[in-house]
């Protein structure tokens, strides 16, 4: 399998899993042991969209924007950074006061959120590089 196909795949991954957290942790009260600040979301979600909007142009134009291509390497590793730290909100709780694990209609357990955001820091290696051996 070329190495461009995998790069498509886990770029298109890589939307899924900025959209999916959005949504998830935009309602009421999300799955977790601590609930996510909305900033820590909207940054996750706007890093993401700018690495996703900048990497999909560096995709298309055939790789001869580097600049491109490196600013969009920088938001992915923002959003992926952003993304382990929404991981936090599984750690458990210690104390006398400690709330109980939240769940959602999404998964029981962190399952999912450790999949995606470990997966998408797995992307962002590859990513990486991809575009250090492209040339």
């Amino acid at each position: 399998m070329k190495p461009e196909y995998i790069v498509y795949v886990l770029t298109f991954l890589s939307a899924v899993v900025v959209v999916l957290t959005r949504v998830r942790l935009s309602q009421a009260k999300a799955a977790g042991q601590h609930q996510v600040g909305m900033g820590t979301v909207n940054a996750h979600s706007a890093f993401g969209v700018v690495a996703l909007v900048l990497w999909v142009v560096f995709l298309v134009t055939g790789h001869d924007m580097s600049l491109v291509g490196v600013v969009a390497l920088f938001f992915y590793w923002l959003t992926a950074l952003a993304g382990l730290m929404i991981l936090l909100r599984w750690l458990p709780s210690r104390g006398k006061h400690a709330s109980d694990t939240a769940d959602d209609r999404w998964s029981e357990g962190p399952g999912l959120s450790v999949l995606a955001h470990v997966g998408m820091l797995v992307g962002v290696l590859v990513f990486t590089w991809f575009y250090a051996t492209q040339g």
